[in-house]
């Protein structure tokens, strides 16, 4: 039951935080509060308003709020999520619109489990529906997940990700983006090996840590400066006795979050004094810059324990994807068996996640692929979230994509993949 009461007392926080700020609000709303002028109220609604909906979203998994499509003539299409492949650790979800006429391009996301949702990509799938039949990898929280579920590390990680291309059909598309880069690349060399039918017929790795040595930046700074046994020791928890997972040993989502706020402190100190005091002057919404953000960015997820220290030990630490020496299920995988496939890469040129030259190094690993089958590109100015979902993206990178996508479409007929369930 080691660190099981951490977990509870860091949910406790949380939990007494965010009825701190549901009481403040409450109080200061009373009627007899504003029978005479007392801005004090006012500032105290806002503060309790503010806080009860920063502590309120760390545990919630965003809706995917996806809008309707417009398609031709101008008829908007609703979008409906269906889940195609569910397991225990993450589901293959597609959007669907019901009415529209099936489009040719068929795209695969392959979302991060780093901490947030697959929802971090809502605006990467957005930009992509009017062209694309899309479907992404909807990765579970771990704390959710019972222990009976078993383990989940790098290696089950890749062997859902193959799972998943089998199951869409040698005529899809797959985009990978961050975290998942590397294990994306191995899952198609593994399928190159085992099922050449199975493989994508294109594969664009955006921003991702092929070889962290590559490029330092604080994050791979970090790797290489602290043990696995300090990782273990101060890093990992056991899932406290509120959630379906108990036991389960985690990386907890609420550690991970004060870890990306402690990067940027004082940005985020701003940024929530100023949403205060727009809300205490009434000029703050529902939907306004700060909350779209931060409704997304405080929603976070705990990861296995075994798939946060395999990934800083085998991607970061021994960069066994960057020699070409990554085992799976005792199988040494080879990305020279890459030889059908088009792969793209694309990074920015400011990411100081994975910098460029860490995702770039993917294309020398690729021995067997024809160099009219490598591309790769560099955007000017860019940062981590650009490259896949900000302006970036929507303006250059994203049509550079759907036209590599186009260049590499001669694929055959496919089956219709089976639909389990619906969401």
């Amino acid at each position: 039951m080691k660190y099981m009461m951490t977990y509870d007392l860091m949910e406790s926080m949380r939990n007494t935080n965010q009825w701190l700020g549901a009481t403040a609000h409450a109080f200061a709303s009373y009627p007899m509060m504003s029978w005479g002028a007392n801005p004090g109220m006012d500032w105290l609604k806002a503060w309790g308003e503010v806080t009860e909906r920063t502590f309120s979203r760390m545990v919630m998994k965003p809706d995917w709020n996806i809008p309707p499509v417009t398609g031709e003539k101008g008829k908007d299409y609703p979008v409906v999520v269906e889940t195609v492949v569910e397991k225990p650790f993450g589901d293959l979800i597609h959007f669907t619109m019901p009415g529209r006429k099936p489009s040719k391009r068929r795209v695969m996301l392959v979302a991060p489990m780093s901490g947030h949702y697959a929802t971090l990509l809502r605006k990467t799938v957005i930009s992509l529906l009017p062209d694309a039949d899309v479907y992404i990898t909807d990765w579970h929280n771990a704390r959710d997940i019972p222990v009976s579920a078993g383990k989940f590390d790098i290696e089950d990680y890749t062997l859902y990700l193959m799972d998943f291309m089998r199951t869409l059909g040698s005529d899809i598309h797959v985009i990978a983006v961050c975290q998942p880069v590397p294990l994306a690349l191995a899952a198609t060399a593994y399928l190159a090996e085992l099922d050449p039918d199975a493989q994508p017929r294109s594969l664009t790795l955006i921003g991702g840590p092929v070889d962290p040595e590559a490029n330092h930046t604080e994050v791979t700074d970090f790797g290489r400066s602290v043990t696995m046994g300090q990782l273990e020791e101060t890093m990992i928890q056991r899932v406290g006795f509120k959630y379906s997972g108990v036991g389960r040993m985690v990386y907890p989502g609420l550690l991970q979050l004060a870890s990306f706020i402690s990067m940027n402190a004082e940005t985020h100190s701003n940024a929530f004094r100023d949403e205060i005091i727009r809300v205490a002057k009434g000029e703050a919404s529902e939907h306004d810059r700060h909350n779209d953000f931060y409704d997304e960015y405080l929603a976070v997820m705990d990861m296995t324990a075994e798939f946060y220290l395999s990934t800083v030990e085998r991607i970061f630490k021994g960069r066994e994807i960057a020699q070409n020496e990554f085992m799976v299920a005792g199988h040494k995988v080879d990305m020279g068996k890459i030889t059908t496939v088009a792969v793209k890469i694309v990074e920015g040129e400011e990411d100081d996640i994975s910098a460029p030259g860490q995702c770039l190094a993917a294309l020398d690993l690729l021995t067997g692929l024809p160099d009219e089958k490598k591309a790769s590109h560099l955007e000017p100015g860019a940062g981590h979230y650009g490259i896949f979902a900000g302006r970036s993206w929507r303006n250059n990178i994203r049509p550079l994509v759907l036209d590599f996508i186009d260049a590499n479409s001669d694929a055959p007929k496919r089956k219709s993949a089976k639909v389990v369930s619906i969401k």
